[in-house]
């Protein structure tokens, strides 16, 4: 009898796997579904038309205003290529001219965006007739110390966001490690920000927090943070969406930033969050293009299933991530200082340690989180090309799932209990045992 085949994102396709014989019958942790908007365009005119929380757009804005759109970059699915036109054919029936507008990519710590990359994530026309800037965490001719917020975290952003009549930002809301969801402020006070705010809100004291978690905003001082310094930005609009695994937007919302992003995270967390009976020995995340190109943001998934309100892994367990990793670590400046961190240490007790006595720059947050799964279980990464650079970082390299499965029965036997989420980024696994 032919043995049941299961398969999870890998690159833009999928990989798939039969478990080893003997093994018993897998949890598959599928989020809910909804159905795709029909008519993206037609739905977001109409949101820009009657928005949440605040006057239409082409209320806000007057000729003569400087206006910047903040977007996101080629880390996040937002479908920016969607969403600016709309936004752009408002400002311009409030009178705005083009030469007034600038787009900026909200970076964050990553790599510049290419040429390319603008085109793609805008659409050749809007990046071939806009001013498109990437935001810059470390030019401080361009950056803004607008103070501190109320947590004490220090507020500094790019200049462009800080001197327009009108700011608005686009954003994607899902699952996010630190916010509880991403989207809505989130586009301008990280994406937008100074490295000064990038580290501290990444922080060993601000992500030891009991409440800087996983799919959580209430009383997380993460999301306080970030709200405070987009409203000292003087964020005034946004216009987000939810997406299905497909990348498919199932809802989207415009308006004034706090009402329209709650409205949005009420229809994620109806979305991404699924229950789960126990906790198990070995989980297989998914994770996919655009997020498996390197192992920087390859390693979301391993801390997504640990930081969840419950760890999904028991103590001692395994997860295996499947990722092509084609870049490597990742290009970034903050990439880099993560697989510095991760590389020089002997072992993840040492970074976690050093991380509370020292601290570390923007990027290293991510080899503080990493390396408190490493703590706890092993990590094994099926098929990317870098498999050195994965040992250097820790985890375990494994050419396909046969030889990450074999692992799991040497270390495990055949009695493991396995837990398959194809779609590790976007489901928000809740343990209820």
């Amino acid at each position: 009898m032919m043995r049941k085949r299961y398969s999870v994102p890998y690159d833009k396709g999928e990989i798939e796997f039969s478990l080893p014989e003997g093994f018993g019958e897998p949890v598959v942790a599928e989020h809910q579904r909804m159905p795709p908007l029909r008519d993206v365009g037609a739905a977001i005119r109409a949101a820009l038309r009657s928005p949440t929380g605040s006057a239409p757009l082409r209320d806000l804005a007057a000729p003569g205003d400087k206006v910047c759109i903040v977007v996101t970059d080629m880390t996040r699915p937002c479908p920016d290529h969607l969403l600016v036109p709309p936004l752009l054919e408002e400002l311009r029936a409030a009178g705005v001219s083009g030469q007034d507008i600038t787009l900026v990519i909200g970076v964050g710590m990553h790599r510049p965006s290419t040429a390319k990359e603008k085109a793609a994530k805008l659409g050749a026309e809007v990046a071939g007739r806009y001013a498109v800037l990437d935001a810059d965490p470390l030019d401080q001719s361009r950056l803004v110390d607008l103070g501190l917020t109320t947590n004490g975290v220090p507020a500094v952003v790019n200049r462009e966001t800080v001197e327009a009549d009108l700011l608005i930002a686009t954003g994607v809301v899902e699952p996010h490690l630190y916010a509880g969801y991403s989207g809505g402020r989130k586009t301008v006070a990280i994406g937008a920000a100074g490295e000064r705010t990038i580290e501290v809100t990444h922080g060993p004291q601000m992500l030891d927090e009991p409440g800087t978690r996983l799919g959580r905003i209430e009383g997380n001082p993460f999301h306080q943070a970030v709200t405070e310094i987009a409203q000292k930005a003087g964020l005034r609009f946004i216009l987000n969406v939810v997406l299905d695994e497909d990348r498919d937007v199932v809802a989207l919302e415009a308006g004034e930033p706090e009402v329209a992003f709650e409205r949005l995270v009420e229809v994620a967390r109806d979305l991404y969050e699924v229950d789960l009976p126990r906790r198990f020995d070995v989980v297989i995340g998914g994770v996919g293009y655009p997020k498996d190109v390197n192992l920087y943001q390859t390693s979301r998934a391993p801390t997504y299933l640990h930081f969840a309100p419950q760890p999904v892994v028991k103590k001692g367990g395994t997860m295996i991530i499947p990722a092509r990793c084609q870049e490597g670590v990742g290009q970034g400046l903050g990439e880099q200082r993560f697989y510095e961190i991760m590389r020089s240490a002997r072992d993840a007790t040492e970074i976690i340690e050093d991380a509370r006595r020292r601290g570390y720059p923007a990027g290293g947050q991510r080899a503080y989180v990493v390396a408190k799964v490493l703590r706890e279980c092993d990590v094994v990464i099926v098929g990317s090309e870098h498999p050195r650079l994965v040992e250097e970082m820790k985890m375990i390299p494994a050419a396909d799932m046969a030889e990450a499965l074999g692992f799991v029965e040497g270390k495990h036997g055949k009695g493991a209990e396995l837990l398959i989420i194809p779609h590790a980024l976007h489901t928000l696994p809740v343990v209820k045992g």
